[in-house]
């Protein structure tokens, strides 16, 4: 498999190596050794899948205290793939790294703990898996405005079809309760 640095050291894009022939494809998702070498330690406790629509936007979503790494991919379709540094003290708070995910490059994003997460479907539709490493927590999530204008995000899609929940999310400089940089 393949590392990608972004311009976030802990965030990552890891491109697994594929084996492919007339009859179609192999590929590991995951390799517990492989992905720790790769600075992924934390074991995974729960999968989750998601399939929406074109111009659906889910985010940005954390979880504080318990904050949750995801291991990212897309098995159907294309994404645009956000994580958002929020952790308080940390040298690239409030910046952002973006990757498109899609079915045929078959690319897997590393969203740490302390990262707010969220993304947008560009495909008809879309078939979102991702991995965490910590079990979801309601009463620990928090909603960082998806077009929060500090943050700039570029989403790719002009009026984005959002849940309730996502719609009344709070601008990141609003929000009291982040995780602190160096402590998760």
């Amino acid at each position: 498999m393949q590392i990608i640095p972004t311009e976030i050291p802990e965030v990552l894009i890891i491109e697994p190596k594929m084996f492919g022939d007339q009859r179609g494809f192999f590929l590991e998702t995951f390799q517990r050794e492989r992905y720790a070498a790769a600075g992924i330690r934390h074991p995974f406790v729960q999968d989750n899948l998601s399939r929406s629509a074109f111009g659906v936007l889910r985010g940005l979503h954390l979880q504080n205290p318990k904050s949750q790494g995801k291991l990212v991919t897309v098995l159907r379709g294309k994404v645009l793939d956000i994580a958002v540094d929020v952790r308080i003290g940390s040298p690239t708070f409030g910046r952002h790294v973006s990757v498109v995910l899609t079915d045929d490059n078959r690319r897997q994003f590393w969203v740490p703990r302390g990262f707010a997460h969220g993304f947008v479907v560009l495909s008809e539709t879309a078939d979102f898996f991702y991995k965490c490493d910590e079990f979801y927590s309601p009463e620990d999530e928090t909603v960082v405005l998806w077009n929060d204008p500090d943050l700039a995000i570029k989403w790719g899609v002009d009026a984005p079809t959002l849940s309730a929940r996502d719609s009344t999310g709070r601008r990141l400089a609003d929000i009291a309760t982040l995780p602190k940089y160096g402590e998760i």
